[in-house]
């Protein structure tokens, strides 16, 4: 059996500054260190971060008064801000970058009286931040279906932003929706899905094209990975999201001889090392890397001075 590692894969640089602002407010303010909601989706890192005495809550009414607090890599309400203000919190916004510029397009189109599209999963709590920048008109749409049933105000004064996670092809069928029912819509200068994940999703897409089983390392609840899942087996490959390596079945490699391995932009790369030891250990042969993009993108994190 031969196994072939999908380059890039794992950590991208907003995922990098969000656990960084963790571990800087843990070292300067001591725990315990308050994140509203899980700072990036996998299971992993959170448990690491926990163990360092990071607390993650889903409300803000479950932080005590006047603690330090972080809002996480994907973004928040401008009613949690407010909220957070009027209780004291002591805040730290760990919001993406690439997030925050979604928001602050929100908040342009809003000035111009636009309605505005959020193209993105409901219920996410990146869609949630993001709509919730909104002081106007709103809407969420999941599927090219719901393109037909949207009622706007005025269909010359309609604009979109995307979550920055969502699957390149799937947004492409939507947008191409969503144009033919309004012309005049405007759209940002460049896509909202982030470099981290086109460069992902383009990267499995060819080793999904050079394997006959693909495994993706990433947690459930990773919109990012559960795309790397779906775009492997759109591929006509057998495809498995998993957490950790403990996971992996080994009847999926009955017949098997060529094994593809990505991960998600949330999951460490001590993970993707423990998945090839563990093929290794059950008949690998080689390992190699595939030629892929290079990413040389790296945001800053502040200080954290409150």
């Amino acid at each position: 059996m031969n196994v072939l590692l999908a380059r890039p894969r794992g950590f991208c640089a907003g995922v990098n500054r969000a656990i960084a602002i963790v571990h800087r407010a843990l070292e300067r303010y001591a725990p315990p260190v308050y994140v509203l909601h899980e700072i990036v989706h996998n299971t992993h890192v959170l448990a690491a971060l926990r163990r360092r005495g990071a607390v993650f809550v889903e409300e803000l009414e479950d932080i005590p008064r006047g603690a330090v607090s972080i809002f996480s890599a994907h973004g928040v309400s401008r009613t949690v801000e407010d909220q957070a203000r009027a209780m004291g919190l002591r805040t730290i916004d760990a919001t993406c970058p690439l997030v925050s510029k979604v928001h602050r397009r929100v908040v342009h189109l809003n000035e111009l009286g636009y309605d505005i599209l959020v193209i993105g999963h409901k219920g996410h709590p990146e869609v949630e931040g993001t709509c919730g920048q909104a002081t106007g008109r709103v809407h969420v749409i999941s599927t090219p279906a719901e393109v037909a049933d949207l009622r706007v105000a005025d269909p010359a004064k309609v604009g979109y932003v995307t979550q920055t996670t969502l699957s390149v092809d799937d947004t492409a069928e939507m947008l191409a929706a969503l144009r033919r029912r309004f012309p005049l819509i405007s759209e940002p200068d460049r896509t909202d899905i982030c470099y981290a994940t086109s460069n992902r999703q383009a990267a499995v897409r060819l080793l999904a094209d050079r394997v006959e089983l693909v495994l993706i390392v990433g947690s459930k609840n990773s919109s990012n990975s559960n795309r790397l899942r779906e775009v492997a087996a759109l591929r006509g490959v057998s495809a498995h999201l998993i957490d950790h390596a403990g996971e992996i079945e080994s009847h999926w490699f009955s017949g098997i001889q060529r094994v593809g391995v990505s991960a998600g932009a949330s999951a460490p790369e001590h993970l993707v090392v423990e998945v090839v030891d563990w093929l290794r250990q059950h008949g690998a042969d080689t390992v190699e890397e595939m030629d892929g993009k290079e990413e040389h993108i790296n945001f800053f994190v502040p200080d954290l001075e409150l």
